[in-house]
């Protein structure tokens, strides 16, 4: 049993070289984080985080100036890790388990915000968890990852990949220029922010033209590059949604434009279309659907799987390492697949 004796935490303001832009919005900075745990026994957990408010509760962004959003989430890191103070737990996910409901409903309080997403607490706890992993480490002298994991998550965890691709992110901003010079820079995989705003009004028809035309724009501009890395030589695609999209109806008229261009075979994978309140069977949409934000635990992935969606997002640096984990178990258990999809990742 490990006993929490110290913690600390600090932060860091990173500005980005652009605003980018999802979910609606725009991000000017992140703030990197770090927090300390020490136990009893003198040994000391170091961990990284990075804050991402617009991905974590957009309503939290959207109503508050950028910076105001970033401090509310440190403030609940600083909170956890006070009130993790005097705390014991065998492995860190015992310890998310104790910090999680204490973490959210200080959220609640200082946000004033009743229905604050899980998972701005998940992303308020990265640096903690992370923390916290690296002190069990210390404490029980492994020294590999998969030395760390729990035996029952195992299971879960055992293919290894003998080769990763590497997937660009073209949010709404990323000009046609810059994604061909992607894709001539070998490039082969083009994950897409779907979902924009652009009269800033919430107008969900004109994002559907707005997401018709960029998707129209990019299958023009890449769909007769041919590359060594598919059966069928072309360049596959998938869309992120952020949740944007509020009815299956508004979604599969995305869909059906896609085929009318011939871009639906392309679509490997659809991210989180639709608003995580919005509790849909979508096992007759036409490309296999991946949850992400709605997936904030493993209660909630498995609803998930129920409505019909064939994939899960891990995001070890936005819903901790340990939720991740139990998240993966579940999916395993039922038979489906995984993938980690992180943009904030701290370098």
């Amino acid at each position: 049993m490990i006993c929490v004796a110290h913690t600390n935490s600090n932060f860091e303001r990173e500005p980005m070289l652009a605003p980018f832009g999802f979910k609606g919005g725009y991000l000017t900075e992140l703030w990197q984080t770090v927090a300390l745990i020490s136990s009893h026994t003198g040994c000391t957990g170091i961990g990284l985080g990075t804050q991402s408010s617009l991905w974590s509760d957009a309503s939290i962004f959207l109503q508050n100036p950028e910076s105001v959003g970033n401090s509310i989430m440190y403030l609940m890191t600083a909170y956890a890790l006070k009130q993790a103070r005097g705390m014991e737990f065998d492995t860190p996910i015992d310890l998310l388990d104790k910090l999680l409901p204490i973490t959210y409903e200080y959220g609640k309080a200082i946000s004033g915000n009743p229905n604050l997403r899980l998972t701005y607490a998940l992303n308020a706890l990265v640096a903690v968890d992370n923390a916290a992993w690296q002190l069990y480490m210390k404490e029980n002298k492994i020294n590999s990852f998969d030395g760390m994991i729990p035996p029952e998550i195992r299971p879960a965890l055992l293919y290894k990949h003998k080769e990763l691709a590497s997937i660009p992110l073209m949010s709404y901003g990323v000009s046609l220029n810059d994604i061909n010079g992607a894709v001539d820079d070998g490039y082969f995989f083009l994950k897409i922010k779907i979902g924009s705003d652009p009269d800033k009004d919430g107008d969900q028809e004109k994002m559907l033209a707005w997401d018709m035309a960029r998707l129209s724009s990019i299958h023009k501009a890449v769909k007769d590059r041919c590359i060594p890395y598919t059966e069928d030589g072309h360049i596959p695609y998938y869309l992120d949604a952020n949740g944007r999209y509020n009815s299956k109806d508004r979604l599969l008229r995305l869909l059906d434009y896609a085929d009318k261009i011939g871009a639906l075979e392309r679509i490997i994978l659809l991210e989180e279309p639709f608003p995580e309140e919005c509790h849909v069977d979508v096992r007759d949409v036409p490309v296999r659907l991946a949850a992400d934000e709605s997936a904030h635990s493993d209660a909630d992935a498995a609803l998930r799987i129920d409505m019909g969606y064939g994939a899960i997002a891990l995001k070890p640096i936005a819903k901790t390492m340990s939720m991740s984990l139990k998240i993966a178990r579940i999916a395993h258990e039922r038979n489906i697949p995984c993938f980690c999809a992180d943009l904030t990742v701290n370098p």
